[in-house]
């Protein structure tokens, strides 16, 4: 509630005294709400008063390592800044803890991420006139609708998707299981694609319940599905460096700038507590 009443008061003073749009007072409140929610979570719903850059420093570690833009990790360092300043014109605080923080400095090199326009532009230059045509086009949606590692996609079964309760079974590293859920978009193009194509297929023996199948019944390699995006990409004139893993970056920023849930993101995406990934 201590968190509620603050940013209450935040937006008030971004709406009344800096006299900015609302969609930027929007913007400014889910990026202080996005961590109050880290807080909540994984700090022991510490007050405001008692948070600290080391505090800040850990949450940014965390979008880091979900892979979240850069440019939408700078933006919630600024949303963070600016409510630490509002409070320090109310006299709460007397430091901000987002005033030194800076981007996180590391040789691991960030992996691109994909615009929406630039994956609707992947999925119109996939041929439709072909049964792989449409096996792609799944593929496509599956990667950025789930987030899916490329062996999750590889190794997904039939009997681990519900249509009728929009959600898949993932076993992802270490055998472990998590549900994610399944869009209508991806949805729609997966039954299509299992429909009216792959249960027309000559289907290898051990391979009835995959999914992703290639030509020949057999499911789909690694290798192949890089093959695939690589492709795509390169008809769709995309110059960024794009493999499967780019649509689960993609995924998690697009989800996180759009407000979702920080602890709603890593279930999906299968990564361990926040404060040991």
């Amino acid at each position: 509630m201590i968190w509620k009443n603050y940013i209450t008061g935040f937006k008030n003073y971004l709406l009344l005294e800096r006299s900015l749009s609302n969609n930027s007072v929007e913007a400014y409140v889910r990026d202080v709400e996005q961590f109050s929610r880290f807080v909540k979570n994984e700090l022991n719903n510490l007050s405001p008063k008692k948070i600290e850059q080391s505090h800040i420093r850990l949450f940014i570690k965390h979008l880091f390592d979900l892979g979240v833009a850069e440019t939408t990790q700078a933006r919630l360092i600024s949303g963070i800044r600016a409510f630490y300043k509002y409070l320090m014109v109310e006299n709460e605080v007397d430091f901000n803890p987002a005033e030194l923080i800076q981007m996180p400095r590391t040789t691991r090199k960030l992996p691109q991420v994909l615009s929406v326009e630039e994956i609707d532009r992947m999925v119109s230059c996939i041929d439709l006139s072909s049964p792989e045509g449409h096996r792609n086009k799944a593929i496509i949606e599956m990667l950025y609708g789930c987030g899916l590692r490329v062996s999750e996609l590889t190794e997904l079964k039939l009997s681990d998707i519900f249509f009728e309760e929009d959600f898949i079974r993932v076993i992802g590293k270490g055998n472990k299981q998590r549900i994610v859920p399944l869009g209508s978009v991806a949805k729609k193009n997966v039954q299509l694609y299992i429909t009216h194509y792959r249960n027309h297929q000559i289907i290898q023996p051990g391979e009835e319940d995959i999914v992703f199948l290639n030509r020949r019944g057999k499911r789909l390699t690694r290798v192949m599905v890089f093959t695939i995006v690589k492709n795509l990409a390169q008809k769709a004139g995309i110059q960024k460096k794009v493999s499967p893993h780019t649509f689960r970056h993609s995924f998690a920023t697009h989800l996180i700038e759009g407000g979702a849930d920080l602890r709603a993101v890593q279930e999906m995406l299968g990564h361990e507590s926040i404060t040991t990934t």
